[in-house]
């Protein structure tokens, strides 16, 4: 399953955030309070996302805009699951 983000890097606590319009489509917002920087960014919104959801952070891998604050995350398991999951939390 594909998952298009919205980061905040550098935030004061760890969060999701909600839902963010965008002309392609809605992203989910998510705040890390890691930097940008050597990728630690990522790993923090793979780790957050893989504890909302409850699966390990290995199964999240960022697909596109690695440097870009919109990122494409690729989630491995069945997507029927993974909707069910994020619609629950979607704040």
């Amino acid at each position: 399953m594909e998952l298009w983000i919205k980061a905040q890097p550098r935030a004061r606590r760890a969060a999701l955030l909600g839902v963010a319009p965008a002309a392609d489509g809605p992203r989910l917002r998510l705040a890390v309070t890691e930097a940008p920087e050597d990728g630690r960014a990522n790993r923090a919104i793979c780790a957050l996302l893989a504890g909302v959801l409850g699966i390990a952070p290995s199964r999240i891998s960022v697909t596109a805009g690695a440097t870009a604050r919109e990122k494409t995350l690729r989630i491995a398991g069945n997507p029927a699951t993974l909707e069910a999951a994020l619609r629950a939390i979607s704040p």
